[in-house]
């Protein structure tokens, strides 16, 4: 199929509500040589779309202004220095923006190919989370098997992947959600025991699950109003690894002295800023270590809906809402 001048995409008017996402026409990206261009059959929608669709998370210097940050679809286009791929491939990417759109240029290095058995929404569904969890938890957090996570928002896109990949590599799982229902599906997903923050104080439940000791690793995507039970949850050499800050950044008033005298970790990351590098690194990691995982049918996405491009203001209306359990797909055509 030829790739043609024009493409459609999800175009935001300015920031505001998801009032602002319409369907416009643009130019087909053109790739760099260490990119492919990738036909889209499906994209994720994530947490840091809604927050550039806000205007609160602008796209680095040199990203596509488009919103979406992870596809799934064919290549139809290879640069001289894009890896292995080869025009047909069907591929999932981590994107550095410009996924909401028919096609997407992509670094071949941020590119893994769909596990045995996966159609284009359950590829897309993998790279964003897939990603950030495992630079997270177990780069950055060190979470080895037989050590305990604590994982927040266990029923998004990230906490459900988290609570799979912590679970399927050995680690005691436990998981906070805002309903019985969201700690149910925790608990579905591998989490040894789900707190529904609303109704108990999780710190309290993680020391009565550890019998005092604490968790050695907590995934963190709250912020502020977190930040001391997360310490009060952490044991004896403990991290605490923050990658959002849904309900704010600042804490008023924070003692140090448990992070002294427990020698804990506080530590964070962002994904969108890495280098390409840094991105394929991680890429080569999740290929030898978790890509086997998947194609042997475990640690399968749990998809909550598909939207088509023209109702992606819908599905961030879905996003905001945190109804959802699990992924929220656009698909193209």
């Amino acid at each position: 199929m030829p790739i043609p001048q024009t493409m459609s995409y999800v175009h935001a008017s300015g920031p505001g509500s998801p009032d602002v996402l319409g369907v416009a026409t643009g130019p087909v990206p053109h790739t760099q040589a260490d990119e492919v261009l990738i036909r889209v059959e499906a994209a994720g929608v994530n947490r840091p779309d809604v927050l550039q669709r806000q205007g609160s998370y602008p796209p680095p210097p040199g990203a596509s202004p488009i919103l979406g940050l992870e596809v799934a679809g064919e290549v139809v286009a290879a640069g001289p220095n894009a890896g292995t791929w080869k025009v047909g491939d069907k591929v999932c990417a981590l994107a550095n923006g410009g996924g909401y759109a028919e096609y997407c240029a992509v670094a071949g290095s941020q590119c893994l190919p769909w596990p045995a058995g996966y159609d284009a929404v359950k590829a897309a569904a993998l790279p964003e989370t897939f990603f950030t969890v495992w630079a997270n938890v177990f780069q950055i957090g060190r979470l080895r098997e037989g050590e305990t996570a604590l994982i927040h928002g266990g029923t998004s896109g990230i906490g459900v992947t988290a609570i799979m990949l912590a679970h399927e590599f050995g680690a005691r799982v436990f998981a906070t959600a805002g309903s019985e229902q969201k700690c149910a599906a925790c608990l579905r997903l591998g989490a040894d025991a789900a707190i529904n923050y609303r109704t108990h104080d999780f710190a309290a439940e993680v020391k009565t699950l550890t019998g005092g000791k604490g968790v050695n690793v907590i995934l963190d995507m709250v912020g502020a109003p977190y930040m001391t039970r997360n310490v009060r949850s952490l044991g004896t050499d403990g991290r605490l690894v923050i990658i959002a800050f849904l309900e704010g950044s600042k804490v008023a008033e924070f003692d140090f002295m448990p992070v002294m005298l427990r020698r804990l970790t506080i530590t964070g990351s962002t994904m969108r800023p890495r280098t390409t590098a840094q991105k394929g690194a991680i890429a080569a990691e999740l290929r030898a270590k978790v890509w086997p995982v998947l194609d042997a049918g475990r640690c399968t996405p749990v998809i909550h809906a598909t939207f088509p491009l023209s109702r992606a203001a819908e599905a961030h209306r879905l996003m905001e809402s945190s109804a959802h359990i699990g992924k929220i797909i656009l698909v193209t055509g």
